[in-house]
């Protein structure tokens, strides 16, 4: 029988519950004093600990949870049975498990010794994205201390869906259960799923249907057409900027044992087929939706970003052709962060199609907020 331990710890003199499981392979009390270490050996210093497992947890990545997630709210609100403390308790629990799980994709990758692999192939003079688990690699943090991160940003999304438990009741326990299941097996074992071409199927669950019903229902206790249809359209945008990434990294991946999505589509042209089916089909939905009269026509407005999807289905096949094209950011591809940064760190060829990828998610998920708000 499986333990759970809830230690009562003082930070910045507000009480903060820490649930462990047991089994997990450490010993509680080494998971509880690495806790001290990286939450409480000061507390003059627990802002910068935040900020240190915040940055490593990969923000930059937020949107891909955090737009599907408001473009639920958005589309239940009006809807009867709406609660503003379940919108928001929701919300809040995708941020914190969305960072849980990357933290946990770092902590799997280290077991693995992804870094290493990484290491290897950019020393034989392929190029890849070889950046991985930097604070580890580096020294500033122990495999320990990064579990017990893992640890606390699950106990923070746990603590979100107590509350939305209260609110909706047994039912939303259904959509936790997919959650851990499907997010552990993205990277853990035993399935390791993004390792045998299924990562992309994870996180077309994991971020589309899952995700936006799961809060749908939190907030309204029902489900309807309109969050399923557009829950799908939003998974494939999701979908696909992973899939980028993995045509972006498919022969550092190859070289490294790990099998991607990119690498079961039996070559190049392949690759970018998928690719133009996953940037259109989200549109093609949107618009048989119309036609249906499942949706409002003013939601056909997310066809304004189409022309940006179809960009990075050529951009992809430039990529895998070979050819030298300009890297640098349009004004229509999106905010694209610290680029100069990118530049010398050599990751801009990979970070131009990857943040587009993303941007175009988050404007399709804004468009249909704007659409909603004023069209229902």
């Amino acid at each position: 029988m499986k333990n759970y331990i809830c230690f009562f710890l003082e930070i910045t003199s507000l009480p903060f519950c820490f649930v462990l499981l047991d089994g997990c392979g450490i010993p509680l009390k080494s998971l509880y004093n690495e806790f001290y270490i990286v939450f409480l050996r000061t507390k003059y210093s627990i802002m910068s600990k935040i900020k240190f497992w915040f940055n490593n947890a990969r923000p930059i990545a937020l949107p891909q949870s955090l737009l599907p997630a408001l473009t639920a709210v958005a589309l239940s609100y009006g809807v009867g049975g709406f609660s503003w403390i379940a919108a928001t308790a929701s919300v809040v629990g995708v941020i914190f498990l969305h960072l849980g799980l990357n933290l946990l994709d770092d902590w799997f990758d280290y077991k693995n010794g992804s870094a290493e692999a990484r290491q290897k192939v950019a020393n034989e003079g392929f190029r890849g994205r070889m950046v991985k688990y930097p604070y580890l690699t580096s020294g500033e943090a122990t495999p320990k201390q990064l579990l017990v991160a893992v640890m606390v940003f699950i106990a923070l999304s746990l603590a979100m869906g107590v509350v939305v438990f209260a609110v909706r009741g047994v039912n939303i326990l259904w959509w936790v259960i997919a959650a851990a299941i499907i997010g552990v097996s993205y990277s853990g074992g035993p399935l390791k799923l993004a390792y045998h071409g299924l990562g992309e199927t994870v996180i077309f669950t994991m971020f589309g249907p899952l995700l936006m019903t799961g809060v749908y229902y939190a907030i309204t206790g029902c489900i309807d057409w309109k969050i399923i249809t557009l829950s799908i359209a939003v998974g494939l945008l999701v979908t696909n900027i992973v899939y980028t990434h993995s045509v972006l990294d498919s022969i550092p991946d190859k070289k490294m044992g790990k099998k991607t999505m990119a690498h079961l589509m039996c070559g190049h042209k392949g690759q970018i087929f998928l690719s133009f089916v996953i940037n259109v089909l989200p549109y093609v939905i949107v618009s048989v939706a119309v036609i249906l009269k499942m949706l409002h026509p003013a939601y056909l407005a997310v066809l304004l970003i189409m022309p940006v999807s179809l960009w990075i289905v050529k951009s992809l096949n430039d990529f895998v052709s070979h050819k030298t094209v300009s890297l640098e950011p349009k004004p229509w591809m999106g905010p694209m962060g610290e680029w100069e940064k990118y530049k010398q760190a050599g990751i801009d060829w990979f970070l131009l199609r990857w943040l587009t990828a993303r941007n175009v998610t988050m404007n399709f998920c804004l468009i249909i907020i704007v659409v909603n708000i004023i069209f229902g």
